[in-house]
């Protein structure tokens, strides 16, 4: 446990800002999911009150913008 707090301290910024945007990739997957509950319900007429598809289009949009913003400094750490 020591080690991936030491990891987080240390992290550069665009390892911190690559996490970011793996969190919001993962809250787009749990968005998704839960749009396809609600659309799945059986009963039509009761309406929630969460936007799913727009917190995945929303979350999508920027983890995927942060992710990309990353990108040169992940494949230069690669090569």
């Amino acid at each position: 446990m020591m080690d991936i707090a030491k990891a987080l301290i240390f992290a550069s910024e665009a390892e911190i800002v690559a996490l970011w945007g793996a969190g919001f990739l993962l809250l787009a997957v749990v968005a998704l999911f839960a749009d396809k509950l609600r659309s799945k319900r059986k009963n039509i007429n009761r309406v929630g009150f969460m936007p799913w598809t727009a917190i995945f289009m929303g979350s999508m949009i920027i983890g995927g913008g942060l992710l990309a913003l990353t990108l040169p400094r992940v494949i230069g750490g690669l090569i």
